[in-house]
């Protein structure tokens, strides 16, 4: 495999296909998305999964995770 070959496996992202790379858990996934995971509730397979378990929660390919994003704010 040459440097610029990387395993990707295919996930649906929010309802959008994505190529992400393989071996990932949900904290990696998080993580190679730039996203803040104090501010966001994670959904694998139709399943939430805990924060207490991102790290060993495994990304496989065809997985379907939804990530939504908590917004502060609140009544004036």
């Amino acid at each position: 495999m040459q440097a610029s070959e990387t395993n990707t496996i295919q996930v649906v992202l929010n309802g959008e296909p994505r190529s992400v790379p393989a071996g990932m858990t949900v904290a990696t996934l998080l993580s190679w998305l730039n996203m803040d995971g104090s501010r966001v509730a994670v959904e694998l397979n139709r399943e939430i999964v805990r924060q207490p378990a991102w790290a060993t929660s495994e990304v496989n390919d065809g997985a379907r995770v939804e990530v939504v994003w908590f917004v502060g704010g609140g009544a004036r």
